[in-house]
Formats: structure tokens, sequence, C-alpha cells
């Protein structure tokens, strides 16, 4: 069986998943990394061109420009191949694109001159890592953040719309306090939209020094030329932030922090994964079915939380890799070792695992309805819950041992509003706390849980 298909891919990202993963391959695939490459060696070469200090270098006309910018505006997957195929007698990714971009330099009869310009004064990691770069800025910025933006914009749906809709909190899994459903699912709002502000603005660092990061070949051939300022130049007009420091590798600080922050992004959804989860279980959200769906081969009137358990395995596998990247990444033994460029290629595993399970819990969240009477009766049958109220106002008019006579009348049992009111009106305070105290329902007993969840609109 020698072809690849949906069918005999060994990774469930180019099999089962392959639908939902499709945006991401353009990005994250070796096609994608090779036209980043690409692009950076054109590029690097156009600023040598423009560099007055580098007097070897020959005019070059705006035809002879353009014809550099369509070989990456329209590098083609034929093209990709081209140089994999010379890298079967290379063995080297980077040489093999070097000899490709030579051959295309060789075609054009102003641009022969430079063919020996090409790469020059770099080492493979010098395009690598912008490449790198560059895919790891185009999957944040035209993916990642869109999708997170998307499943935050959901969860504050959920939030405005039940903000005022009272529900039995569970501590340790027991009844508590109430809250809204709203407000505890803008508490999620609240988390993602802190992680988004950190993904947003970390800084994506490029290096562009040379074998060992010093420019030894680039002040050897060109004593005069200020190329760590041209380095930099050219490095923050890919969009990048210049990292000055570095032994042949740039340090890949920045990709473990890029890691972390996706892994903790995935925490988070994980959390909401499994409350959503339990929510369910108990009844207090229905799943809309769709026609011809089945929840069990064998029991008939299943609609299981399939979205969010498969939400909670990605989210796992993808931060498997995530944490183990961010772990590793940042090592390399004295100038450089090549595990990183193993471990590079895996970074669209991880984003793929990330993506899929986001879409997941967006197609979750869409089939989710509140069942009211269900909430309402968990909270009906927990005059309970009141016992918190009760004993911090006694605690407020100086009432003697106000918790132990609570936990006497409540702990481990079953307590409805007469038993509370007998309670409450035999205690010495005021009649108009005593009023108000029996004015509290389980129902009313929700603090600023609902102003809290309208508040998210501003996060």
């Amino acid at each position: 069986m020698n072809s690849v298909s949906h069918l005999t891919a060994l990774s469930p990202l180019d099999g089962r998943y392959a639908s939902k993963a499709d945006p991401l391959r353009k990005t994250f695939s070796e096609y994608g990394l090779i036209s980043k490459r690409l692009l950076v060696e054109v590029r690097w070469l156009l600023a040598l061109t423009n560099y007055p200090d580098i007097t070897d270098m020959p005019f070059i006309s705006e035809t002879a420009e353009r014809y550099l910018q369509k070989l990456t505006d329209r590098f083609s997957e034929e093209e990709a191949n081209e140089i994999k195929i010379i890298e079967q007698t290379t063995q080297h990714d980077i040489k093999a694109l070097e000899y490709f971009l030579k051959d295309k330099l060789q075609a054009h009869p102003e641009l022969k001159a430079l063919t020996e310009f090409v790469h020059f004064g770099c080492t493979s990691e010098d395009i690598n890592n912008l490449a790198y770069a560059l895919m790891i800025k185009e999957g944040r910025d035209q993916h990642l953040l869109p999708k997170l933006d998307t499943l935050i914009t959901a969860l504050k749906q959920l939030t405005h719309n039940y903000a005022e809709t009272p529900m039995l909190a569970r501590t340790h899994g027991q009844t508590a306090t109430p809250t809204t459903l709203g407000k505890e699912m803008g508490v999620f709002v609240a988390r993602l939209t802190r992680q988004r502000k950190q993904l947003a603005a970390l800084q994506i660092l490029g290096k562009f020094n040379g074998a060992v990061g010093n420019f030894n070949a680039h002040r050897a051939a060109y004593p005069d030329v200020k190329w760590s300022e041209l380095a930099q130049q050219f490095v923050e007009k890919l969009g990048l932030q210049y990292n000055p420091y570095t032994t042949q590798i740039e340090s890949h600080d920045y990709i473990a922090e890029y890691c972390d922050i996706l892994a903790h992004i995935n925490v988070i959804l994980t959390d909401f994964s499994r409350d959503v989860w339990g929510y369910i279980s108990l009844g207090y959200f229905r799943q809309k079915t769709r026609e011809g769906e089945v929840g069990s081969s064998t029991m008939p009137h299943k609609v299981n939380p399939i979205d969010f358990e498969n939400a909670e395995g990605n989210l796992g596998l993808a931060n498997a890799l995530l944490q183990f990247l961010s772990g590793r990444l940042p090592i390399s033994r004295w100038q450089r070792d090549l595990v990183d460029s193993t471990l590079l290629r895996n970074l669209g595993v991880a984003v793929g695992h990330s993506f899929i399970a986001w879409q997941t819990l967006l197609q979750g969240i869409a089939k989710l309805d509140v069942d009211d009477v269900v909430i309402q009766a968990d909270l009906e049958k927990n005059w309970i819950v009141l016992a918190e109220a009760i004993q911090t106002v006694m605690r407020r008019y100086g009432l003697e041992r106000p918790y132990e006579a609570l936990k006497e009348l409540t702990r481990g049992k079953i307590v409805g509003k007469e038993q509370i009111h007998q309670f409450i009106n035999a205690l010495q305070l005021p009649d108009e706390e005593k009023k108000r105290l029996c004015q509290l329902t389980p129902q009313t007993y929700i603090g600023y849980a609902t102003e809290l969840a309208k508040k998210t609109e501003r996060l």
C-alpha cells in the first residue's frame, strides 16, 4: 500500500480529522516551511542588492525584482517537490533550496550575476529560524487568534444569555452557594481573554548572524559593512523582532513561551470541557440532536457529550507535545545540535490538535440548550445553601456560635423552606433582618453573579 489517503494516513490529522486541519496545511506543512525558506532567501538577496556599501552587487532593474518576487508569490507544490528531489542528492534541505534558487537565477539574463550571492554569509539556521518564525506568526495571526476569538465570542454569548439563570454551584462535588450559569461561563471568558492577550503580544524573534552568531564570514568579506544593523533591518522588515545574541541557532525561548501560552489555553479549555460535561450529566444542559445521528450502538436513547470528550482528548494530545517542546527546544549542546530540527517539524502537529479541539468545542457549544426545569428543581431541593447567609448575618449581630447552630440544623440533613424559616424566626434578630432573610431563596441568593456575567462584555 504505497498511496497515502485519509484512510491510509498514519496521523489522524491527515486522516479522520483532515478536513478540520485543512486550514493549517499551507502554513505548517513541509510545503509551508519550504515556501517561507524561499521567501527569506529571496528577501535577503534583495536586501543585499539594495545596500549601497556592498559595491560588488550589480544593479538590478524593477523587472528583475518582480521576477524574484514572483518566485515567492507563485511558489507551487510542484516547485517544492523539485527542491525535495534535489535534496535526495544533497541530503541537505537548505542546500537543495539554494541550488533551486540559483537555477532560477541562471534562467534570467540579468540575475545570473547574482548567483553566488544566494545564501551569502548565511548558515542554514539563519534561513530556518526565520522561516519557522514566519510560520509561527502566520499561524498565530491567521488561524489561532481568529479561532480563539470565535470561541471567546461563543462563550460570551453563553455568559450573557444565562447571566440571570440561577444555578446550584458545587464545590468538592457537593451542593454549594448558588451562582448563575452565565457567571460560571464568564469565568472562562475572563481566563481565555487574558491568555489571548498574551498570545497576541508574544514577541516572535529572529536571528541572522552567521555560523555561530558573530558575523564572522560577513566581516571577512566586507569589513566596513555594518552587518548587525543590516541584519536587524532585514529581520524587522519581515515583521519579526531581531535577536542579536545567539549561537548558531536562535535560542527558541520565544517558541517555548508560545508553546506554554497555547498549552495553558488548552488547560483552561480542558477545565471548561469537563465542567460542561458535568452540567450535561446533571441535566442542566440538553444537547440538540441531528437527524440520523446515534449516541450508542446499543442504547438508542443516548445523546453523548462527544464534542467535549473529543476536544478533551485532542487538547491532551496537543499539550503532551507543547509541554515537551517547551522544555526541550531551548536546550542545545554548545553552539548547535540537531535535536531542535526534528522537534520543530512537529509544531504543526501540536497546533493541529489544538485547532481541532477548539473547533470541536465550538460544535459542542452550538448544541447546548439549558433545561430550566432541572436547574430550578435542583435549587428547590437545596434550601440548606442558605445556611451560609443566615450564619453570616448572625455573626454581624453578635449571636453566639452561628456556624455551629447552622451546622447542627443542616449538615447531612434534608432541610426545606419551612425548617429554614422556623430557624430564622426563632433568632434574636431585628424583625427587618428576619424578614429580609426569609425573602431569600436558593434562586435569589446569587450575590453579584448576574452583574459579573454582564461585565464580561467589556473584556
